[in-house]
This record gives structure tokens, sequence and C-alpha cells, in this order.
């Protein structure tokens, strides 16, 4: 704990979306943690905020700590036995598809609830099965062993303690419930990998703060915002490690209808957990560069993309990484 609070004071950001028998346990589960606007806003009594997104991430960046390797050998956590086997197989590739539909609704001019509804995680994965390099073995490759389905439920509420013109302060709290399967089966008829799967079987809490300041009104604005993830252990004594995700951002209005962003995202996750010991290859540190763009069509309409590239990413031992990040939106206020 005492390390992420050391990474967290030393992380410097800038710049405009933001959170799982045998287990192959190392493979990052990979998410865009950006702020695309809506989560960090507070709507009028009544007022309904729809926002539908999708995500593309590619993880296929080898490393080891924060260096570029050509070889990434991760264990595999047996679930009945209770024991990890060491450089068990070889990662090689990741995609991750993901789409989401959130949903904020104004209960009071200072008081919204919004609800998380990941309804679509579809993950394509890749690994060299069952590599044994004492033997000789370089293990077998396959590819049909990712997951898909639909992910956990998040629900936050959010209440402004600062609405002006020029400022706005909104604290936050969440809990992400289980609701997405995390037991499915990988080719061989074992449970799968705990970070590819649609959701981790555990309650989950969130503490968020965001802080925006208008610079120019309607023109030019910043914002910084902060989220400590608290995760808890499943019935499968697997608990992933708790995250704390910085994100500090500007957006600029060059046209009526058009606004440029660009942020930087940090996340810093502690190592999983499996019985109570640390699980190799888990845990990481990223930053990355977000440029983005909004286009109000009309009143109720927007339209947003961003990609998301790294600045640094830094993991325990040896795993795969994204190489970059995609996100394109809907927003539709009732």
């Amino acid at each position: 704990m005492s390390k992420l609070r050391n990474h967290c004071a030393a992380a410097l950001l800038l710049t405009s979306c933001f959170p799982y028998s045998h287990v192959l346990a190392s493979c990052g589960s990979s998410n865009c943690f950006l702020n695309a606007g809506a989560e960090n806003k507070i709507f009028a009594p009544g007022q309904v905020m729809l926002d539908l997104s999708y995500r593309y991430i590619v993880q296929d960046r080898k490393l080891r700590g924060s260096s570029g390797t050509n070889e990434v050998l991760v264990p595999k956590v047996d679930f009945e036995n209770g024991e990890f086997e060491l450089q068990h197989h070889r990662e090689l590739r990741t995609v991750n598809m993901l789409a989401q539909l959130d949903l904020n609704v104004g209960v009071t001019e200072r008081f919204t609830l919004a609800v998380a509804l990941p309804f679509l995680n579809n993950r394509l994965h890749e690994h060299d099965d069952g590599v044994d390099l004492d033997a000789g073995e370089n293990g077998e490759f396959t590819n049909d062993d990712g997951s898909s389905g639909f992910g956990d439920v998040g629900v936050t509420a959010k209440y402004a303690f600062n609405l002006t013109t020029r400022h706005l302060f909104i604290g936050g709290l969440g809990i992400k419930l289980p609701t997405g399967e995390y037991k499915l089966r990988n080719g061989e008829g074992a449970i799968n990998e705990p970070t590819i799967m649609p959701g981790t079987g555990s309650y989950d809490f969130l503490l968020s703060g965001y802080y925006s300041y208008q610079w120019q009104p309607d023109k030019l604005g910043s914002f910084v915002a902060l989220q400590y993830r608290f995760n808890t252990e499943n019935d499968l004594d697997y608990q992933f490690g708790d995250a704390v995700v910085l994100n500090v951002g500007l957006d600029y209005r060059v046209a009526k209808k058009i606004t440029v962003t660009g942020q930087l995202n940090t996340r810093i996750a502690e190592r999983d957990e499996f019985k109570g010991e640390g699980v190799p290859s888990s845990g990481n540190t990223m930053i990355y560069l977000t440029p983005g763009i909004r286009m109000q069509s009309s009143q109720s309409t927007a339209f947003y993309a961003h990609i998301q590239l790294p600045l640094y990413q830094d993991v325990n031992e040896v795993n795969i990484v994204p190489n970059y990040g995609l996100q394109f939106g809907l927003s539709y206020r009732l």
C-alpha cells in the first residue's frame, strides 16, 4: 500500500473519458481508464444522460519491468490444488473489444446517480500453453482460451460540493457488483484466466474526486480526476490488486460544435493475491497520452473519439501490455 501511495504522489500528469481447477492468471485485462465527460458531470433533477461507448485495445507489447523483451513466460494458478505453476505458458496477444452503456440520472441539483452496464466483454487471447523449458517443451499454440460475456455492473453516487460557472468539485462513492461471469472454462475444460474474464466475482468499492476549472467558460477548461478502487476477494480466493487512477486534462472548443481534448492518464495497480500470496506477473504502472475530439451534432447528442498512446509502462516481472487503445462513443441527453 505504501508503494502505491508513493507512486501516486510522484505521478505528475497533464491533459480530457475511466474502471475477471486451473487458471492462467497473469494476462492483464485492459481497460480505457480515461474521462469521456459524462461520468464526471452532475445533471439537473429528472435529467437523464445515456452514454454508449466501444473500446478496442490490443495487448501484444512484451515487457520485463519497463523494458522490452522477446519472451514473456508467466505462471498458472491451479485453483483446485491452491498453488502456482511458474513459467507455464508464453503470452502472445490479447485483443479487447469492450462495449458499455452508462446511465446518469439527476436526482437533485447537486446529486446524480450513475450506473455502468458493460454489456460486451469480448477478449481474443493467444498463447503457447504448457511450456516446460527444462523438458525442452515450448508449448502448444492456442487461441481458443478467450472469453466473452456481460461484465460487472457499477453504481456510483456523485455529489457536487462546489457548483459554479468556473468551478466544479464532485465527490463520488461507488460499488461494483459481481454480475459478470468469472468461472468460464478454457479449451481444456478448466477455469480460464481471471484477468480476461468478463467479471471478477467480487464486490469492489470506488472512492473518487473530480475538479474542473473553466478558464474561459464554454471555451477552455481543465480538470483533474482521482479514483481509488478497493477490491475484495472472490470465492475462488482470488483478489485483484487495489488500483488508483489519476487523470489530468484540457478541453478547448475550436468551433461551435467541435471540442478537442488532451489528457494524461495514469493507473497504478497493486499485485493480485491468491490465498493471500502475491500472484507473479500481476500489478503494473501505466501512463498514457490521450488526444480526443467531441462533436456536438445537436443540443442533446454528441459523438466522441479518443486514442490512448503509452508514455510509460512498467510491469512486475514480465507481461504483455497495450500498444494503443481506441474509444468511440455517443452521448444522448433525454
